[in-house]
């Protein structure tokens, strides 16, 4: 004689999605392959086939960075207005067309690639290091006793690009307490200015922080397995002095740290 698995819940419905939500949970599925594909197709068989004109950049590329420039400086006039009306959108794209024109800003070169997942423990590490910093920094202000020690410690960041070294500085400057004071660029070397270094366990904190973001940044934006130098930087070694070594030196202590764990 059979029994029921379950002879409280004899009707219990089986464990699955209903037709309605399996239809729907499918549907991103139809359209990348039947709507974002071609898509993905027909602009590769452009850029390959057609030719813009220089004055607009000259690729595809280009073209769409520079529409998203025109528009944002529009979007920043018509925000500083606080209306949006027909005459703030077009003088403001009449202002926005000046400054790219008469005003060109440097073309940035984008190395490396980006992973979402590593930059967003940078930026809770950023967070926790901000308030942490600014407690200190607060501390010192109110606590008796002799002022803060301040002094320039100077640092190699074992980075290729220049967009991810700026990025880089920016990290370091948001933290209260820190800042760099001077850049030699070519050697990549930061003189960062240090709140509080009375003690030598103060600078090895420091040292071992910039160690850390240092490491985070090259896993974040420039692995050495998916590097790619920009052709507007000609011959990548001319201009990144980054020695093999050093890179290597980031990647031993990462390393070292993965078997302590």
């Amino acid at each position: 004689m059979s029994q029921e698995p379950f002879p409280d819940r004899p009707h219990a419905k089986p464990v699955g999605k209903g037709p309605v939500a399996a239809f729907f949970g499918n549907l991103w599925r139809v359209a990348l392959v039947h709507f974002a594909w071609p898509v993905v197709r027909l602009y590769v068989w452009l850029n390959e086939r057609l030719r813009a004109p220089k004055w607009m950049g000259g690729s595809l590329r280009e073209i769409g960075l520079r529409l998203w420039g025109f528009a944002w400086l529009t979007f920043v006039w018509v925000l500083l207005w606080g209306d949006i009306t027909w005459s703030n959108i077009v003088a403001g794209a009449g202002i926005a067309l000046l400054v790219m024109i008469f005003l060109p800003l440097p073309r940035v070169a984008v190395e490396g690639r980006f992973h979402p997942l590593p930059a967003l423990k940078l930026v809770a590490t950023m967070l926790y290091n901000f308030f942490i910093s600014s407690a200190q920094v607060a501390w010192a202000a109110v606590k008796p006793g002799p002022p803060p020690l301040g002094v320039v410690v100077r640092v190699h960041m074992a980075i290729k690009s220049d967009l991810t070294l700026t990025l880089a500085i920016d990290y370091i400057n948001l933290v209260p307490g820190t800042i760099v004071v001077e850049i030699d660029q070519p050697a990549r070397m930061l003189y960062i200015h240090v709140f509080d270094a009375r003690k030598q366990k103060h600078i090895d904190e420091f040292l071992k922080q910039m160690a850390y973001i240092e490491r985070e940044f090259i896993k974040t934006f420039e692995r050495d397995d998916e590097w790619h130098p920009s052709p507007l930087h000609g011959i990548d070694d001319d201009y990144h002095h980054v020695p093999y070594a050093d890179r290597q030196r980031v990647a031993d202590r990462d390393a070292a740290r993965k078997e302590k764990r």
